[in-house]
């Protein structure tokens, strides 16, 4: 197995060792290589006549695995098509591998006059006791249904609107086949002069044993031309309890192009040791290889440290058949928790040679990841 498949990772693996270097200062050790298993083919969850990106995947108390996972109508174009018009699907299986099959729609288009009124995507599903909490990004536009998908452009009305309109918010359930309940408002609002003046997306949720949220999003600030908006940038919210209110913390990002470097989709964990963060590497400066993952720890979740061997997954990935495949894009990795270990990791994924419109197809996909 090579070594950038390996997840070079032991905090994802649940084995994160705290070492004293020579100051006598605290840092984290990650030297376990060659846990990835061979990815499923045919795992995961792809369905006909639709994109399918990013999931959360959880064991519910009926000992199956239920996965919230963003989709839109293949007739529109993969991008921007997501941001006017998806929708999380739920969907099941028996064992983490899949294949998981369709069970309904838990959040999708509910009218244009709410925050989140046309478009839900990128959940996280966490628990806190017994209620199911799904934070997710929602968008909506005045639009009608887009006869021509030839109109949807990056520079079209549309993606301007949808784009802009984006926000972080939350649905709650006591059971993870919902219903859900939605609120009226987003919870994480963007702020005029701040680093996420533009959007909120993207939210990577811990619920802290006392109730209280740690929230990591991805954000953007206006700027005043065309496309309108800065590059991307990672920040934190925090809040008291799932319901609110969120507070940014700070006025910085602690991610972005002057700080730590450019990182999109994290997840975000925590354990004895402190804080966890996956994200992708938008510049291949971090990680070393064109559009891989990071690892950072934290011990706040304000100040983050790169792990000394920072590369978490690689866009090459090994199947159960034999063939390894650089991937067009590996994108939204989530970590599913079992027991308090890391059992698998989920991507969501495309074919061709790379780039949104080079592609055939996209599926959610799972890496198993085998026993110490």
């Amino acid at each position: 197995m090579k070594k950038y498949l390996a997840v070079s990772i032991a905090a994802l693996l649940g084995i994160l060792s705290v070492q004293t270097d020579a100051s006598g200062a605290k840092g984290w050790s990650n030297d376990l290589f060659g846990r990835i298993a061979p990815a499923p083919v045919g795992g995961g969850y792809a369905e006909a006549g639709y994109w399918v990106w990013g999931s959360s995947v959880m064991k519910g108390d009926d000992g199956k695995f239920h996965m919230f996972v963003s989709r839109w109508p293949k007739e529109l174009p993969f991008h921007p098509g997501w941001m006017v018009k998806s929708e999380i699907a739920h969907c099941v299986s028996d064992t983490p591998e899949g294949p998981y099959a369709f069970v309904d729609v838990a959040l999708g288009a509910r009218g244009a006059q709410y925050w989140d009124g046309q478009s839900c995507h990128n959940p996280r599903v966490v628990k806190f006791k017994d209620t199911y909490v799904m934070y997710y990004m929602g968008s909506t536009h005045p639009f009608a249904d887009i006869a021509d998908p030839s109109v949807l452009t990056l520079d079209s009305a549309y993606t301007v609107v949808a784009r802009s309109n984006k926000r972080i918010g939350m649905a709650t359930a006591k059971s993870l086949n919902g219903p859900w309940t939605r609120r009226d408002a987003c919870v994480l609002d963007t702020k005029p002069d701040s680093f996420f003046s533009f959007l909120t997306s993207n939210p990577a949720p811990w619920i802290n044993e006392d109730g209280s949220v740690t929230l990591i999003f991805k954000a953007r600030k206006y700027n005043d031309r065309f496309p309108y908006h800065s590059s991307m940038m990672i920040g934190l919210a925090t809040a008291p309890n799932i319901e609110g209110p969120y507070t940014v913390v700070g006025e910085e990002p602690i991610f972005g192009a002057d700080k730590m470097g450019e990182v999109e989709d994290p997840f975000l964990w925590k354990d004895a040791t402190g804080y966890h963060l996956i994200a992708k590497d938008m510049h291949s400066k971090l990680a070393g290889q064109h559009h891989a993952g990071i690892l950072a720890h934290s011990r706040d979740a304000i100040h983050w440290t790169l792990d000394p061997e920072p590369l978490a997954y690689s866009r090459e990935i090994l199947w159960d058949d034999g063939q390894t495949i650089t991937m067009g894009q590996l994108e939204r990795p989530f970590g599913l928790v079992q027991d308090g270990r890391l059992t698998h990791l989920f991507f969501a994924t495309m074919d061709g040679p790379g780039g949104f419109g080079n592609s055939t197809k996209s599926w959610n996909m799972v890496v198993p990841l085998k026993p110490e």
